[in-house]
């Protein structure tokens, strides 16, 4: 039985015993094993005729997420449903992502690994990166729903949605993601590109505004605690940073490093609306810091329970 399921029975006293849950010390673990998928984008999908070359390829796949996740990407697997998976990437400093919290539902095609992973991307609607739509599509050579050559595109043999969850950290909310679009490529290093790369990241950077609220709101199933207490933790850092970009600092950058707009209408544009969503977080952060407690208190009330002994 896995460390997250089992049951540890300590005696207390004559015909009582102490239940401790591991699970429940276990909310803001980086990889676990949950039971309900009800939320999950692929749960109406059936994972059809499979193999046991299919199962014992999604296990390797769960040992290597265990042991090699980096701190700021958590999984979560289905016991009842080895084909699904769920993920949640924290966006990386330095672009105009920092901060945020990107949640994509996964599921193991029934003839994985000869073909990758399927990946959706709860976007709330908005578009946020060139290579996340607002209908879910991710954009990824190692998917193949993109154009790439030799290790850029997936291979049986060595591919992983470890490789996957990464790379969508780090190649796609990436600094610039203006140029994440091929037909912009063009322009990088020069003035109008790099003009229209600092206003995508204005955009990009609101937009994510927008998901960070939505996801304090409507956490997905087993990441509620983990939702709360990251924002509770990186609210002085959100707030520090919106205040450094509402007076002129560019957008992903530490407002120790000095770089400011030019004062035009764009920069004036990302004013207004950064006024408003600063606003917008601060009421729900404040929520938030509420509903992280009653959380922590739910979770201690679960982890001891006295029970008489059989």
């Amino acid at each position: 039985m896995p460390l997250h399921q089992r049951v540890i029975w300590i005696p207390v006293q004559v015909g009582l015993v102490l239940r401790i849950w591991c699970k429940s010390m276990n909310l803001h673990a980086q990889f676990d094993v949950v039971q309900d998928f009800s939320d999950h984008y692929y749960r109406n999908n059936s994972p059809g005729k499979t193999t046991k070359e299919w199962a014992k390829a999604i296990q390797s796949e769960w040992n290597l997420l265990q042991k090699n996740l980096p701190e700021s990407i958590y999984v979560r697997v289905y016991e009842e449903r080895i084909d699904l998976l769920r993920a949640a990437i924290v966006g990386p400093a330095g672009t105009p992502y920092h901060d945020g919290l990107f949640f994509f539902d996964v599921r193991f095609p029934s003839d994985y690994p000869k073909c990758p992973p399927k990946v959706y991307y709860h976007s709330g609607g908005l578009r946020l990166n060139p290579n996340l739509y607002e209908s879910g599509k991710v954009c990824l050579s190692l998917l193949n729903t993109w154009w790439g050559n030799g290790c850029e595109k997936w291979a049986k043999s060595n591919s992983t949605l470890l490789q996957v969850l990464v790379s969508i950290q780090g190649l796609v909310l990436n600094d610039k993601p203006y140029y994440n679009e091929p037909g912009n490529k063009n322009s990088a290093k020069t003035a109008v590109g790099e003009k229209n790369s600092l206003a995508y990241n204005q955009t990009a950077f609101i937009l994510s505004c927008k998901t960070m609220l939505y996801s304090i709101t409507n956490p997905p199933k087993h990441f509620e605690t983990l939702v709360a207490r990251h924002f509770s933790e990186r609210e002085p850092v959100i707030l520090e940073a919106c205040g450094a970009y509402m007076s002129g600092t560019v957008v992903g950058s530490s407002s120790r490093d000095g770089t400011k707009y030019a004062c035009d209408k764009c920069f004036v544009n990302f004013m207004s609306s950064l006024a408003f969503y600063i606003e917008q977080l601060k009421a729900t952060f404040a929520l938030n810091r509420g509903r992280l407690l009653e959380l922590e208190r739910q979770a201690a009330a679960s982890a001891d329970e006295i029970v008489p002994a059989s």
